[in-house]
């Protein structure tokens, strides 16, 4: 009798598992739910706010031209303040990316500093941008809120991602990006899939809820695509994986040849703030303070001089290196866009594709994001040759060596082979 009864209990066995199995997904599935919608809500509120700040400090300076002059006193007080709130002042968005890799905790006082230093360096026409500040300022919050939740290690990193995303979504209005950039952008080579879900639900989230409150969507209209591969892609491709790596190369030295000679960091952000100011007054134009979306407005509807690029470079590896905030990432659509604009003709391309072409192109190059990259371009160009632009942007990130502007991000595995290396990015 108990030998007949053996497969029955198996068969018992196997669909308590299976119960067991489903009920234990559906419930984690209820919880994300539950927390991606409130860090959509929250975090995108805030983002709102943020870009409302910014864009108020964006119309001021261009009103009232005189609030360059404060550059450096306003590098003074971002030092004072983050003294402060003892957090280290050259840290950033390196900081976010190693809290989610190894757990670290991120204190709240980060998202008002950043919120805060952010919009006055805006404000007083350092060259700076809003999405890496963005990727902090979610962090921040999304990490607090996880830790009120009394959240494990694991589940605290995927939440910091999703406010990494909600926060970038909000801010530029590209969700699919952002919540693909959250995950990528850690450890290339390997992806948290796990917050795949959550980060696309609080991404959504927060780009509706910032678009209830005022908020906008990045996009644009490209003109002269061509319909089929050429060459001459290939070749835009590969000089745009040597831009990538110079931005980078730059970037890092000039910061560091500041604090090399000025390891006060009072005396090096006022000294910095005071370069950037004799710089623009030189120039006699103000399209390299700020973020610079209307340069690249101008450069998508193919205008730029051959020299812009490399101007916006130097004057943000300058802003950022010596210890101002907002943002990386906008500067670098700056000057992907202004070279491709200016020199796509060298290469048969029309201005306005081929300044697509390197906006999309530097990004993935300088953040090692090539999946971000691909559905970047996506959304800000409606999907048009899509396949063009993954062409060059697979070029540009398989090119562009082992450079990026984070050095806390790392290379997980070769771009030339399915070897591991697990090596920081230089």
């Amino acid at each position: 009798m108990p030998q007949n009864n053996k497969p029955g209990r198996r068969l018992l066995r196997r669909l308590y598992g299976s119960w067991y199995r489903v009920r234990r997904n559906i419930s984690a599935f209820a919880r994300w739910c539950l927390f991606a919608v409130i860090i959509g809500v929250v975090v995108g509120a805030v983002g709102a706010a943020f870009e409302h700040a910014l864009e108020w400090a964006t119309e001021t300076r261009q009103e009232q031209s005189w609030t360059l002059y404060f550059l450096p006193l306003v590098g003074l007080f971002i030092a004072f303040w983050y003294s402060k709130m003892d957090m280290p002042l050259e840290r950033g968005t390196n900081f976010i990316l190693t809290s989610v890799r190894q757990d670290h905790p991120v204190r709240l006082r980060l998202a008002p500093s950043i919120f805060i230093t952010s919009v006055l360096t805006h404000l007083c026409g350092g060259s700076a941008g809003r999405e890496g500040a963005a990727l902090q300022l979610g962090g921040a919050i999304s990490g607090n809120i996880g830790h009120l939740m009394h959240l494990d290690d694991k589940d605290s990193r995927t939440i910091t991602m999703c406010g990494m995303a909600a926060c970038f979504s909000a801010l530029f209005g590209t969700p699919l990006a952002a919540s693909v950039f959250a995950m990528e952008v850690i450890s290339v080579g390997v992806m948290y899939y796990a917050a795949l879900f959550p980060s696309i639900l609080a991404s959504v989230i927060a780009h509706q809820v910032a678009l209830q409150l005022g908020g906008g969507t990045t996009a644009f209209t490209l003109s002269g695509v061509p319909e089929n591969t050429d060459v001459k892609l290939v070749a835009f491709g590969v000089v745009c994986a040597g831009l990538s790596a110079l931005v980078c190369i730059i970037f890092h030295k000039i910061g560091h040849l500041f604090k090399h000679f000025l390891p006060n960091q009072y005396a090096c952000i006022a000294v910095g703030g005071a370069v950037v100011v004799l710089i623009s007054l030189l120039l006699g134009t103000r399209d390299y303070n700020g973020a610079g979306m209307q340069v690249i407005e101008r450069a998508i509807a193919g205008h730029a001089a051959y020299e812009t690029f490399f101007l916006k470079l130097v004057l943000t590896a300058i802003t950022i290196g010596v210890g101002y905030k907002g943002g990386e990432i906008v500067p670098v659509l700056f000057i992907g866009a202004t070279f491709g604009a200016a020199y796509g003709g060298f290469f048969g391309l029309a201005p306005s594709f081929a300044a697509g072409l390197g906006m999309t192109a530097v990004f993935c190059g300088v953040t090692n994001s090539p999946l971000t990259s691909i559905l970047l371009a996506y959304e800000l160009f409606g999907g048009q040759s899509l396949a063009l632009f993954a062409l060059v942007i697979a070029i540009a990130y398989m090119l562009s060596g082992y450079y990026g502007l984070y050095s806390e991000q790392k290379i997980i595995y070769s771009k030339l082979q399915p070897r591991y290396i697990d090596r920081k990015t230089k």
